[in-house]
């Protein structure tokens, strides 16, 4: 089996409501390339990649030659093509590969008529745990959707507890002043006793604020305390305050996960099939973290069905993820593949269990999300519709504007 082509389109699905995060905002959508590696067998491979727009779909042509006549079953050489560690490239490259490496080994499984995770291991769950992941939300066009308050907090927190059975809630924070956070994330245990929790300001808290917020949630139910400052040095200041602390930020790649390794400073690495470079380099980081007692978990970077179908293999071969996964997926409208978006039951979405990944595209889908993308373009995810114009300079310069003002 051979590679004879690779093709890259850009869509754009709708969210629930726009979603509000420290530096900016998803501006009511998703933007995603989907990237499609065919071989001379006919077979079609699908891979995902994240951003999306015309400069991805270019760098995914641009693999063209790097990838024509490949072998798919070749990973690791395909590795060092596309992505070699020693090359100044490697860090711009590293999430086509992971694109790339979804596709082929949805190409080899389609090929050997196996699901993926047989590919990597077998499976040892037949089912993935997610949480429900919380984002303070401006409002849509007609008013809705909007969650600011800690009573909108905890409707939101109930209402997908209700529909999708979640157990585990974590709430994306770095929006409002930690002392309104705060409220919010205690209003939210209150409301759900016996759920667990977990926090991320995606970094912009100073270590002192972090101290503080973490010394006041530390009587509760608490999974883990996620990047609550910046950095491994900041993150390693916090050690004491007795919640695990996790990050997908400051441990991405392996000689980060050495260096923490040497040096403690996180104690759970959330594993990202983007970020990472694919679903056999987060095996091999779950591995490492399995040798030195770290705890793993499967993060989210803004999924459509494709990437979500990694998470699940991923998720479905780890003895040692003792975490619920996180995903955006529930906050999405619709998906591209086909059968539509995928179900949670009690709070977990069954591993595809079909050869390959387990999905395919819907067409007409990817047709309707692509032409949406034409129509209304992509956004930058450094600003927040909420405040045009505006872009962090330091951490906490946010909350001293009136305009988010509680």
């Amino acid at each position: 089996m051979k590679i004879v082509d690779i093709r890259a389109t850009t869509v754009t699905v709708p969210l629930e409501a726009p979603l509000r995060h420290a530096s900016g905002a998803h501006w009511g959508r998703f933007v995603r390339t989907i990237v499609e590696v065919e071989a001379d067998n006919g077979l079609v491979g699908l891979g995902e990649l994240g951003g999306g727009g015309e400069s991805a779909e270019a760098a995914v042509r641009g693999l063209r030659d790097y990838l024509v006549g490949h072998d798919p079953f070749a990973l690791e050489a395909l590795r060092f093509a596309i992505a070699n560690p020693t090359a100044s490239l490697y860090n711009n490259r590293i999430q086509l590969l992971a694109a790339i490496e979804f596709a082929c080994l949805d190409l080899v499984g389609q090929h050997l008529n196996v699901p993926v995770y047989d590919l990597l291991g077998g499976k040892i769950r037949d089912e993935v745990e997610f949480a429900s992941y919380l984002f303070y939300r401006t409002s849509n066009a007609d008013g809705t959707g909007e969650v600011r308050t800690p009573e909108q907090l905890v409707a939101h927190a109930t209402a997908l507890k209700a529909e999708h059975g979640f157990t585990v809630h974590k709430l994306k924070g770095g929006v409002f002043p930690p002392e309104f956070e705060l409220e919010g994330y205690r209003a939210l245990a209150a409301a759900l006793p016996g759920d667990r929790f977990r926090y991320d300001p995606n970094g912009v808290l100073s270590v002192a604020q972090a101290r503080r917020f973490g010394e006041a949630i530390r009587d509760l139910h608490n999974d883990y305390y996620e990047d609550p400052t910046w950095g491994l040095n900041g993150v390693r200041q916090l050690r004491d305050i007795g919640i695990p602390l996790a990050t997908n930020t400051v441990v991405v790649n392996f000689e980060q996960l050495a260096t923490n390794v040497r040096d403690p400073a996180v104690d759970v690495v959330l594993l990202d099939t983007t970020f990472w470079g694919g679903i056999r380099a987060c095996v091999k980081a779950a591995a490492v973290c399995e040798t030195f007692q770290l705890g793993v978990a499967v993060h989210s970077s803004g999924e459509l069905g494709i990437q979500l179908a990694t998470m699940l293999h991923l998720g479905a071969v780890l003895p040692n993820l003792s975490y619920a996964a996180d995903a955006h997926y529930h906050h999405l409208t619709d998906d591209i593949i086909s059968g539509g978006k995928k179900s949670y039951v009690d709070g977990a979405i069954a591993v595809p269990t079909g050869p390959g990944l387990g999905v395919r595209l819907d067409r007409d889908k990817v047709d309707e999300y692509a032409e949406l993308y034409k129509e209304i373009g992509g956004y930058p995810y450094d600003r927040d519709p909420a405040r045009p114009g505006w872009y962090p300079l330091v951490p906490n310069e946010r909350w001293a504007d009136p305009a988010i003002a509680t």
